[in-house]
C-alpha cells in the first residue's frame, strides 16, 4: 500500500464544521426526511427520529471518524489497517459501492438543477414540463434520457473542479460558501411558507399532534434507516473526512456539532415544506415525488412561487451538490492514497468513472429503483455496521479508547464506549435486517 506522508486536514474549525454538515445535508434532508415523515405521520416520526440521532446516530459518526482518523485512510484502506478481516477485500467492496452510488445519487442532483432552470424559463414566461427530466417506468424515452445526460454531465464536471483543488482550497472553501447560503435561503422559505393562509394546520401535524399510534415498528424502523442515511453513516463519506481531522479534533464535540447541524437543516425542510403543503391542501404522504411532482404545483399556487421555487431548488441543489462532492472524495481518496497517481489525476479519472456508471440509471425507474436500493440504502447500512465494528471491536481497546480521547485532555466515557460497541451495531443491523426482509425477500415483520 502506498503511503501518503503529507495528508490534507481542514485549515479552520468553522470549514470543518461545515463541510462534515455539508457532506451530511443533502438529498437526504431534503427530499428523503420530507417524505418519510410525510408518509410516517408527521410529530410522532420527527419525535423518533431525533431522539435516535442523539443514541445512535452521532455515536455511530463518532465511531466513523475515530476509524478515518486512526488509520490516517479513506474507506480504501481504513478497514485493513485497523486490522478488520479481509479488510482489503471489505474496504474495496465499499469504495466500489460508491463509486457505483454516485452515479445515480448525481443524476437525482441533475434533475434538481433542471428544476431550478425551469423556474427561471416560469419567471419570463417560458412553459417547460418539469417532468420532463424524469426516466420514465418502463422502457426509454428519448426527452429523458438526453437532458438527464446533459443536466448530470454539468453536476459532474462542477464537482471535478472543486474537487481538483484539494480539500482546503476546493472542498473546504466551497463548503464555506454553500452551507450558509443553504440555511439563508431556508430560512426564507419557512418565513414564507408559516405565513400562508393555512398554514398552522401543517405546522401542528409536522410537530405539535403526536400520536402514539403512529409510532409503530414500521415508522420507528423508517425513522432509523433515515437517521444512517441522513447523516450519511456508511463506512465511506465519514471514514475519509475523519481521515482529514487533526489529531487534537475532538470527536466527541464534532459529531454532536454535525449532528446537531444535520437535523436543523432536516427539520428546516419540513418547516419550508409542510405549512406550504396544507395551506393548499396536498396529500403530505404523497412518498418520493414529493418536491418533484407535488411541490412544484404548490409554487405554481403561490404569489410569486417561481421566485420561491428557485430559492428552494437551488438550496437543495447546493446541498446535495456537497454531498456528491463528498461521495467523489471516497473515490479519490482511495485512488491518491493507494496508488502513484496525484489528485488532479485521480479526480478527472474518477469523474469519467462516475458519468460511466452513471447512464444506466438514466434509462428508467426499473433500473433505478434497484439501483438506489442496493447501492445506497442497503449497503449503507452495512458499511455502517462494518466501520463501527472496526473502530470499536477490532481496534486494540486500549489503543481505541486513546485515539477516541485525542483532542479532549480527558478519558473517553467508558459508558458510551460499551454503547458504540454494542447498541449501535444492534440497532443498525436491525435496520439492515429490515431492509433486506422487505426490499428483498417482501416480508413485513411488522404486518
Amino acid at each position: 500500500m502506498a503511503e501518503q506522508t503529507n495528508r490534507e486536514t481542514f485549515a479552520s474549525k468553522f470549514g470543518m464544521i461545515m463541510t462534515l454538515v455539508g457532506v451530511s445535508v443533502g438529498l437526504g434532508n431534503v427530499w428523503r426526511f420530507p417524505y418519510m415523515a410525510g408518509k410516517f405521520g408527521g410529530a410522532a416520526f420527527v419525535f423518533f427520529y431525533v431522539l435516535l440521532l442523539f443514541v445512535v446516530g452521532i455515536p455511530g459518526l463518532i465511531a466513523e471518524y475515530n476509524l478515518g482518523r486512526y488509520t490516517n485512510r479513506g474507506t480504501l484502506g481504513a478497514f485493513q489497517k485497523a486490522g478488520f478481516p479481509g479488510g482489503k477485500v471489505v474496504g474495496t467492496w465499499f469504495w466500489i459501492v460508491t463509486t457505483f452510488a454516485v452515479g445515480y445519487y448525481c443524476n437525482v442532483i441533475g434533475w434538481v438543477l433542471f428544476y431550478a432552470v425551469r423556474e427561471v424559463g416560469v419567471a419570463v414566461g417560458a412553459t417547460v414540463n418539469a417532468a420532463a427530466i424524469l426516466p420514465p417506468d418502463t422502457g426509454f424515452n428519448a426527452t429523458s434520457f438526453f437532458l438527464q445526460f446533459f443536466f448530470t454531465g454539468i453536476v459532474i464536471l462542477s464537482c471535478a473542479l472543486v474537487l481538483a483543488k484539494g480539500l482546503k482550497e476546493g472542498v473546504e472553501k466551497a463548503s464555506k460558501y454553500i452551507m450558509p447560503a443553504f440555511f439563508a435561503l431556508f430560512l426564507i422559505l419557512i418565513v414564507r411558507a408559516v405565513t400562508l393562509p393555512g398554514a398552522g394546520a401543517g405546522i401542528k401535524w409536522y410537530i405539535g399532534d403526536f400520536r402514539w399510534k403512529e409510532l409503530t415498528g414500521g415508522s420507528m424502523a423508517a425513522a432509523m434507516g433515515q437517521v444512517i442515511f441522513s447523516l450519511s453513516l456508511g463506512g465511506t463519506f465519514m471514514v475519509v473526512y475523519g481521515s482529514y481531522l487533526k489529531k487534537d479534533t475532538n470527536l466527541v464535540q464534532t459529531g454532536i456539532m454535525n449532528g446537531i447541524g444535520d437535523t436543523i437543516a432536516a427539520l428546516m425542510a419540513g418547516f419550508a415544506i409542510f405549512p406550504a403543503v396544507f395551506a393548499f391542501n396536498v396529500e403530505p404522504s404523497s412518498g418520493p415525488g414529493l418536491i418533484f411532482f407535488t411541490l412544484p404545483k404548490v409554487f405554481d399556487s403561490m404569489p410569486a412561487g417561481w421566485l420561491f421555487a428557485i430559492f428552494f431548488y437551488m438550496a437543495l441543489f447546493g446541498a446535495a451538490y456537497l454531498s456528491a462532492i463528498a461521495a467523489f472524495e471516497v473515490m479519490i481518496a482511495g485512488i491518491v492514497d493507494n496508488t502513484k497517481l496525484n489528485r488532479k489525476q485521480a479526480t478527472w479519472l474518477m469523474a469519467g468513472l462516475g458519468f460511466l456508471f452513471a447512464i444506466p440509471p438514466m434509462i428508467n425507474f426499473q433500473i433505478f429503483g434497484p439501483w438506489d436500493l442496493f447501492w445506497g440504502s442497503g449497503m449503507q447500512t452495512l458499511g455502517c455496521v462494518l466501520a463501527v465494528i472496526a473502530s470499536v471491536w477490532v481496534i486494540k481497546r486500549s489503543e481505541g479508547l486513546k485515539a477516541l480521547a485525542e483532542g479532549t485532555g480527558k478519558q473517553f466515557p467508558i459508558w458510551l464506549y460499551w454503547w458504540m460497541r454494542i447498541a449501535v451495531p444492534l440497532a443498525v443491523g436491525f435496520v439492515g435486517v429490515n431492509w433486506l426482509l422487505s426490499e428483498v425477500f417482501k416480508i413485513n415483520i411488522f404486518g
